[in-house]
């Protein structure tokens, strides 16, 4: 059950980043429905957030399917694409003020209207984990900043 609303400056997916390092400033809003505002208290004290959220324009899903950053198949899973059996999607975005039930946010990659599901908060030495090694991406993970959503996302 989603708790709000995303806004943010795109209308469609077409041209949308695909990631929040590719979206870097541009800025959007979160609008909490009224019986959940009092989950708020305290978030204001963390730059970043998660926001958890529903792919609402993603139709369908494949198991097996082209990523926007490369032009293979790869399954589903291995990929952050929207059109999953569960169409849930993750970001990580500045948050930088509170106001009543709006939360306003940047390096928003999200389409406007998107139902949002749940908010964490981003803690480093939480989240931050060393890896070593990122499966098909890490010829093309420095691309995401270039690449843009296109109808693959639909």
């Amino acid at each position: 059950m989603p708790i709000g609303i995303i806004h943010s400056p795109f209308k469609d997916i077409k041209g949308m980043p695909i990631q929040p390092t590719g979206a870097r400033g541009i800025a959007g809003t979160i609008e909490i429905d009224s019986e959940y505002v009092n989950g708020l208290k305290d978030i204001e004290g963390f730059s970043h957030i998660i926001l958890i959220y529903h792919f609402h324009l993603s139709k369908g899903y494949s198991l097996e399917v082209i990523p926007f950053m490369d032009d293979r198949l790869h399954g589903v899973f291995s990929t952050r694409a929207p059109r999953r059996p569960n169409p849930i999607g993750i970001s990580v975005v500045r948050l930088v003020r509170v106001k009543g039930a709006y939360l306003h946010i940047e390096d928003v990659d999200i389409a406007d209207g998107t139902p949002l599901l749940d908010i964490k908060p981003y803690v480093p030495e939480f989240d931050v984990q060393k890896v070593e090694r990122i499966g098909w991406l890490s010829k093309k993970a420095d691309k995401a900043l270039e690449v843009k959503a296109d109808e693959r996302f639909r």
